[in-house]
């Protein structure tokens, strides 16, 4: 039916189909994911098959970026379509951080709920809950349902973060009342057990930082007591994640639906399923990879069940580029062989290098976009322009401050321009890329100091504030050429103080 609509529309006002139709939407957003971490990016020593069938199936985008090469900052973006840092308090969400995004905010959900959407996030939020902190034992207000989702399972923060519970809709779920949950960032009491205190009942020892309270054998970031009936197995995270989409999607599939799948995969602590354990050749980030690819195949099995893939738009990227080292000993640096989690580019987690926030993007639906590889550049930040001009919406005045229309590039059209800049953050240090076509300035105004490791073998930075690289010839950003090309800098130095002092880049 909602073809035949469509259709009719076509022929009454004379435009593609695709802009007046409203298909499915499902955003899959994967956690640390790095360009060189699937195969049909290259990789070689892990393989993904069902994102190459989604990547075989749509738009392969070599030139696909997020926003920031964090968790909060780049899901806040993807959100919003605003960048974070012109939002204060936008840096890693701590594990009793409030409500990042706050009501009345316009938001891709709340934009296609407008349109007429059924609204879901199922996943990873660490957005943060409540105000001005969340009530852990209570209603869980202001949080996903104040910003257009009608409906969310979440893991609040991050599989590293406490708590180790999920959230449904306004409240944890399984919450016995005679056991309330407490949360704080300091030991509730001399004898709590710490990764530092029982380090020697660890099944998964941490390098750095995470070595607080103990969960599932594995230490954490932060304190918390109780909710014990309401704890998951982060073995189950997966299989949680697509069980729920899969029955929401079965729920809503006669009207339009947005899913925001957010998987926590492959954050750490990396904790696999059993059956994927010691499957891949390269420790729990490789099995988490399997993981993560299966979840893939999984939802993409639902809409053919259905019969409603041909009637579904689906977006896979990721948070931000890869780390190995970040806070657990579970070998990612010592079985990584000839894996190259950055593909060709340079840096990963934390830094405004490439490999930060250049990552595996793909657009498939099925009958309309035309399988390609495409090098236009395209942003997750882009997706509330973009789907508010698929489905007939106006953007706000004053909401969704940096999203470019690229519809047409995420559909492939022929004409297509894509992006002719973007622009990269950090966790909020100040630090910024930006990418103007064959040209990328990076600007280093703080040394970030982490002992998280992205690669094998990690290059200093540069002493200078401002670098120049022409991506075309050397995509690894390895020869600083500002010294011979001063014209460059001082344009792409002009256009990025343009956008970071405005209040907004869209027009």
């Amino acid at each position: 039916m909602r073809h035949i609509t469509a259709l009719l529309a076509w022929i009454a006002i004379g435009f593609p189909a695709f802009a007046v139709e409203k298909p499915n939407i499902i955003v899959i957003i994967a956690d640390d994911l790095g360009y060189g971490d699937v195969s049909c990016y290259g990789a070689k020593a892990v393989k993904t098959p069902a994102i190459d069938k989604l990547a075989s199936e749509g738009i392969r985008f070599t030139s696909g970026y997020c926003t920031a090469s964090t968790c909060t900052p780049t899901r806040f973006s993807l959100l919003t379509g605003t960048y974070a840092f012109r939002q204060k308090d936008t840096g890693i969400a701590p594990p009793n951080g409030p409500a990042i995004i706050k009501p009345g905010t316009e938001t891709l959900p709340s934009i296609l709920k407008r349109a007429g959407y059924a609204t879901a996030a199922v996943g990873k939020w660490h957005l943060g809950l409540g105000d001005p902190a969340p009530n852990w034992n209570g209603e869980l207000k202001p949080g996903p349902l104040d910003i257009g989702f009608d409906h969310c399972f979440l893991l609040p923060t991050t599989n590293d973060r406490v708590p180790q519970v999920y959230v449904e809709d306004r409240q944890v779920r399984g919450l016995d009342p005679t056991d309330p949950l407490w949360v704080g960032d300091k030991k509730p009491s001399e004898d709590h057990p710490t990764g530092i205190t029982h380090r020697d009942t660890l099944k998964m020892d941490w390098s750095h930082g995470h070595n607080q309270t103990i969960h599932n054998g594995i230490s954490r970031i932060g304190f918390y007591t109780g909710g014990t009936k309401a704890r998951f197995r982060d073995e189950d995270l997966a299989d949680a994640w697509v069980n729920e989409s899969n029955r929401w999607i079965e729920a809503n599939k006669e009207r339009p639906f947005f899913l925001y799948f957010a998987s926590q995969d492959i954050h750490v602590p990396r904790v696999a399923h059993e059956r994927f354990q010691g499957k891949s050749g390269l420790g729990p980030r490789g099995d988490c990879i399997l993981q993560l690819d299966w979840a893939v195949g999984e939802l993409m099995k639902t809409l053919d069940r259905l019969k409603i893939a041909e009637n579904t738009l689906v977006l896979f990227c990721s948070d931000n580029g890869p780390v190995l080292d970040d806070g657990y000993k579970d070998d990612a640096v010592e079985k990584l062989g000839e894996h190259k989690p950055g593909g060709p580019f340079r840096g990963g987690k934390y830094s405004v290098w490439e490999g930060g926030t250049r990552t595996p993007f793909i657009t498939r639906w099925k009958g309309r976009i035309q399988p390609a590889v495409s090098d236009k550049i395209v942003s997750t930040v882009d997706f509330s322009a973009s789907f508010a001009s698929l489905t007939g919406q106006t953007l706000s005045a004053n909401g969704s401050l940096d999203s470019m229309n690229l519809l047409d590039a995420f559909l492939g059209q022929s004409e297509a321009k894509g992006r002719d800049y973007i622009l990269q953050q950090d966790n909020g240090s100040g630090n910024f890329g930006i990418r103007s076509g064959d040209w990328k300035l990076v600007r280093l105004v703080k040394r970030m100091k982490t002992q998280a490791r992205v690669s094998k073998d990690e290059r200093p930075e540069p002493k200078g504030t401002h670098t120049l690289y022409k991506l075309t010839e050397d995509p690894g950003e390895s020869r600083d050429v500002a010294e011979s090309h001063p014209d460059v800098v001082k344009r792409l130095i002009g256009q990025m103080d343009s956008v970071v002092k405005s209040d907004r880049s869209r027009p």
